[in-house]
């Protein structure tokens, strides 16, 4: 049974809601589908599967994009509705005749709906009536054809039994021995057997394979391969060379291999001069995106267009422009959204990533009627830029200086987690983010909670060192968790406002360690959870983000999981335009990217420019 059907404006007005059906729906499946679906440019999936406390829905909805209407059907998982689709189209036809902008109640489409609602469920009770009827005949028509098959099996047999009085020559005699006995034997020794076989007629064993002369066969092929390789001189094992040390010049031996800074009685000097050199974090520096890119871009699209313009015709591409299009339909949009697919590929955006993107810009644009002197391409470009924007915009803001200061005044230290897949570099931008918020006057301890990797602890220790930050560290081979839960103890007793959680780098796939990041995670309760990813990446982004936060969920003790809530970009200064990976990560976990690793020094973080990127994507 359907449960609701709501018709809305993009804008949030609901206009009708139909009042017979069901009791009240439980939860807020409406709500999720705008939040999750709809504003995350997934509106081309097919339907929504709402999970909520104690119901189970099915989201499906349609677009009138002319009229930028919203119509959305909710029924329960386990029906299986056949006529909802049709019903929703139904109702997209009949409301957009009598609906008027300045008009905000509908109560006469009720009785409209009614006598829409009883058609389609006849029509799907006529589908499932006719279903059964039709099946047999297929099945009977398949036995038939079975049946038939088996019996020309039969006269093959026979055929190839009698095969000797027909004298079809040599291609009868090679099914005989071929086909009825399953074994492809092209010796002459066996095609002479089939032959006498095939005359002889006597008994059901025509055609059988002699076993001895087989054996026979077998055994003389044996001999002539042992006589060959006996011929053959073993070739003597060659003797290892063992590699010298190579001698570049006369110079002396060099001894010194380690250029860490010395610790000695003048230590705190060092580390005094090489945090002031650092300078200013460049994530308290506003990016200057110029419009230079624009004109060069809009100068690109005028040079590609002009041989479409040729092959089209003067009066007919600007005749089409100056009149418009009356409804632009799927076909009309093929074209400009698989060039779209492609550049975003190229891009480094992973294909599953790009195909939504294009289905969710095609069900926006479908329906809706061209401008005078605008382009179909050009349409779609805005469409899709739109559609960019929307997603890599945080939903949420997370202010970690705010975020800091609340924590504080609770008396609590505020705790983030770096997780992320093997030498992403973690240990590195966490080190950029503790110098980031030494600048902002915030006290920061490290917990040195990767005792996986040997060398991890000695690593974030020597950032510890170099910035003058207090490291928790209990060695190797301990509970991560545990160590973490101690680190906070100790940043509580100490006065600490954050604690930065280096953990170690894990596979999405390794269970042992993903149990044991989870284990952290439910026992600390950190207030950030940071995925720490490459920009490099293209389709594993989502098998990473994905995993993790599956793996995050399943396995975590607790009903409220925490998953992932931000992510961490390194590596952003080696792809050059490949930037791509921001889209994909943010697409597939709905998390937004905070921070931008753009270089090897502790000043080298950044925030992401959203309008550079959007830009970059669609040069």
């Amino acid at each position: 049974m359907l449960e609701q059907l709501l018709i809305f404006t993009r804008g949030g007005l609901i206009l009708w809601t139909c009042k017979e059906l069901g009791n009240a729906l439980k939860g807020s499946p409406i709500d999720t589908l705008i939040r999750s679906c709809l504003l995350e440019e997934r509106s081309g999936a097919a339907s929504y599967n709402y999970d909520g406390p104690g119901a189970a829905y099915t989201l499906k909805w349609t677009f009138h994009n002319e009229l930028d209407l919203v119509f959305v059907a909710v029924y329960q998982r386990i029906l299986h509705l056949l006529y909802v689709d049709e019903l929703l189209s139904m109702v997209k036809r009949e409301f957009a005749e009598i609906y008027d902008p300045k008009r905000t109640v509908y109560n006469d489409f009720d009785e409209t709906f009614r006598q829409l609602r009883k058609e389609a469920e006849a029509r799907a009770e006529e589908m499932k009536k006719s279903k059964p009827v039709g099946k047999p005949l297929i099945n009977n028509k398949k036995q038939g054809q079975v049946q038939k098959s088996d019996g020309g099996s039969k006269k093959t047999s026979d055929g190839s039994a009698n095969g000797g009085e027909d004298g079809n020559g040599p291609k009868g005699r090679r099914l005989e021995n071929g086909i009825s006995n399953g074994n492809h034997v092209d010796t002459e020794e066996t095609k002479v057997n089939g032959h006498v076989n095939g005359k002889e007629n006597t008994s059901s064993n025509i055609g059988a394979f002699d076993v001895n002369k087989l054996q026979k066969l077998k055994s003389k092929g044996v001999k002539k391969i042992d006589n060959v390789s006996n011929k053959v001189p073993k070739a003597e094992p060659k003797k290892k060379a063992t590699k010298k040390n190579r001698v570049w010049d006369d110079s002396p031996r060099q001894e010194k291999l380690d250029y860490t800074d010395p610790v000695g009685e003048n230590e705190d000097n060092i580390v005094e001069v090489v945090a002031a050199d650092q300078g200013e974090s460049m994530m308290d520096k506003e990016e200057e995106f110029s419009s230079e890119s624009e004109s060069e871009e809009e100068e690109d699209d005028g040079k590609v267009s002009k041989p479409d313009a040729k092959k089209k015709g003067w009066f007919s591409s600007m005749f089409q422009s100056i009149a418009g299009k009356a409804n632009l339909d799927k076909s009309d949009l093929e074209p400009a959204l698989k060039a779209l697919k492609d550049r975003l590929m190229t891009k480094n955006v992973a294909e599953e990533i790009a195909e939504k993107l294009c289905e969710s810009v095609a069900a926006s644009l479908v329906g809706k009627k061209l401008a005078s002197f605008t382009r179909i391409s050009s349409t779609v470009q805005a469409a899709m830029e739109d559609a960019l924007v929307r997603i890599l915009t945080p939903k949420r803001s997370i202010d970690i200086l705010r975020d800091v200061h609340a924590a504080k005044e609770q008396r609590r230290p505020y705790v983030v987690v770096f997780v992320g897949v093997n030498g992403v570099g973690k240990s590195t931008n966490l080190a950029k983010v503790a110098y980031w918020l030494q600048q902002h006057n915030v006290s920061v301890m490290m917990a040195a909670c990767d005792t996986f990797r040997s060398g991890a602890v000695e690593q974030l220790r020597t950032h510890a060192r170099r910035l003058q930050i207090p490291i928790f560290e209990k060695g190797y081979e301990k509970d991560p968790a545990v160590v973490a839960k101690e680190a906070i103890q100790e940043a509580t007793r100490n006065g600490s406002d954050v604690v930065l959680v280096d953990t170690a780098g894990r596979m999405q796939d390794n269970e042992p360690l993903m149990r044991a990041l989870s284990k952290l995670i439910n026992l600390n309760n950190p207030d950030l959870v940071l995925f720490v990813g490459e920009a490099l990446v293209g389709n594993d982004a989502v098998d990473q983000l994905s995993k993790f936060n599956q793996k995050l969920a399943d396995l975590s003790t607790s009903p409220n999981s925490q998953l992932i809530d931000g992510i961490l970009l390194t590596k952003f200064d080696t792809i050059d335009d490949k930037v791509g990976a921001a889209l994909s990560m943010v697409y597939i976990s709905g998390a937004p990217v905070m921070f931008v690793g753009c270089g090897q020094s502790y000043t080298d973080l950044k925030k992401l420019n959203v309008k550079s990127i959007v830009k970059t994507l669609l040069k």
